[in-house]
């Protein structure tokens, strides 16, 4: 199993909503359960990843399926409905009706925040400043993996609402997690850029 995140180069003002395939990835960062390690990629070295979660037995994230899977395809030979994947985000808004943020459900469960925003990962990608890029990428891949670990264990996690300012339980069935491929939302180019 692995725990993905995405940064991009650009943001949808950039490029459109409707085509999350123009971004570019500035940093991937992803955990490896098999090997308990963290790694920052960074765009030039993106093919390093491919192996990697083409063996993954599943690849977690938070707003995977509509965001980060989409932002990588345009690099891989591989794919993306052919990914196993469990998206935190969907599988919360399964039970809410409606998504929430990962800082929202950070604060709330693990009783601290993101680091920081997209926006400014997409700065520091701009000012060249790709060390802490690269730091903030795997603030946010620990984060989803402590998330999902927390929801696993305990089969709930916990947001804070915008709407009424206070904590909420989502139950969760993270434990036995059964992937689905060939997902029909997941119907973006595959061809780059």
């Amino acid at each position: 199993m692995v725990v993905m995140d995405l940064e991009t180069q650009k943001g949808f003002q950039d490029v459109g909503r409707d085509k999350p395939h123009r971004l570019k990835i500035s940093v991937a960062g992803i955990y490896r359960y098999a090997t308990d390690e963290y790694l920052a990629i960074e765009e030039k070295d993106i093919l390093t990843l491919e192996p990697i979660i083409r063996n993954a037995t599943l690849i977690i994230g938070f707003n995977i399926i509509h965001f980060d899977l989409p932002v990588l395809a345009p690099y891989l030979f591989t794919s993306i409905d052919n990914l196993p994947a469990l998206d935190l985000l969907v599988e919360i808004e399964k039970v809410l009706g409606h998504r929430v943020t990962l800082d929202s459900v950070a604060e709330a469960t693990l009783k601290r925040g993101k680091s920081g925003s997209g926006r400014d990962a997409i700065e520091l990608f701009k000012q060249g400043k790709m060390e802490e890029l690269k730091k903030y990428c795997l603030d946010d891949v620990r984060i989803t993996k402590e998330i999902f670990e927390y929801g696993k264990k305990h089969e709930k996690v916990y947001f804070r609402s915008n709407r009424d300012f206070r904590v909420h339980e989502i139950p969760v069935k993270w434990a036995n997690f059964e992937p689905q491929t060939k997902s029909a939302e997941s119907s973006f180019p595959t061809s780059l850029f």
